[in-house]
């Protein structure tokens, strides 16, 4: 039940939604005074929500950096980086595919030994395909041998990620030093669900940042759309960190 609310409140943390309620209300209403102080709110929140460089500083504020570079028995990849391409029924990647192709370059250089795959389907309907199982394909594809390929296709979110695979790695090497290949971003929220897990040593790769390190003119001036997106993906990481940390 909390899996289906998740999905159907998502839209609640969309600062569009927010602009455009503001909107309505500034628009509806009749007193002059009041119809100028929303309209003025609204701009300032799209003005704020839109700025490249707020989000662009908050954003690589919160990721985390680099783990020292060794070696680890087990890679886990977080799912959510690939889908189906319904017009050739192969795999699809998406803006998060870094956290697979990070993976594979730290198996190339022996960084990993085997990579972990994790990843069911999150869909409320329509979710027979599994995304580890359209990952494993790939590998296999691309002449990834099967000893260096674990994988687990029920988890639907990072709680599942973390308890399915503790639970596998337990089969496959109970000492294993883990390192978990997500999206910057996730990691702060990752870390906090993997731990409760397991008391092994656990390192965190991040790939895909979206905060920025350097900036130019436009970002201060200039209103970016794609700002939105940020927000609301952060906006999510931390409502979840705040309920993972409660629970813990």
């Amino acid at each position: 039940m909390f899996f289906i609310l998740s999905k159907i409140l998502l839209f609640l943390i969309k600062p569009l939604f927010w602009i455009t309620i503001l909107l309505i209300v500034a628009i509806c209403t009749k007193k002059q005074p009041r119809r100028r102080r929303f309209f003025i709110a609204t701009i300032i929140v799209f003005l704020f929500f839109s700025n490249g460089f707020i989000v662009g500083k908050i954003a690589n504020w919160y990721e985390a950096d680099y783990p020292v570079k060794q070696k680890y028995d087990v890679g886990i990849v977080l799912g959510g980086f690939s889908g189906i391409n319904e017009r050739t029924h192969q795999i699809a990647f998406n803006w998060a595919s870094d956290r697979l192709f990070q993976a594979l370059s730290l198996y190339k250089k022996g960084e990993i030994n085997k990579i972990l795959l994790s990843g069911g389907n999150a869909n409320l309907v329509n979710n027979k395909i599994k995304e580890a199982d359209l990952v494993v394909d790939y590998l296999k594809l691309i002449g990834i041998p099967d000893s260096a390929i674990l994988f687990e296709n029920q988890s639907r979110n990072t709680v599942e990620n973390a308890r399915n695979c503790i639970a596998l790695i337990k089969k496959y090497k109970p000492d294993a030093k883990i390192l978990v290949i997500t999206s910057a971003w996730h990691i702060p929220r990752a870390k906090t669900i993997f731990e409760k897990q397991t008391t092994n040593k656990i390192d965190y790769y991040p790939t895909n940042f979206i905060g920025k390190s350097s900036f130019n003119f436009g970002d201060f001036i200039i209103p970016d759309l794609g700002s939105f997106g940020t927000w609301e993906l952060l906006f999510k990481e931390w409502i979840g960190l705040a309920v993972d940390r409660i629970r813990s």
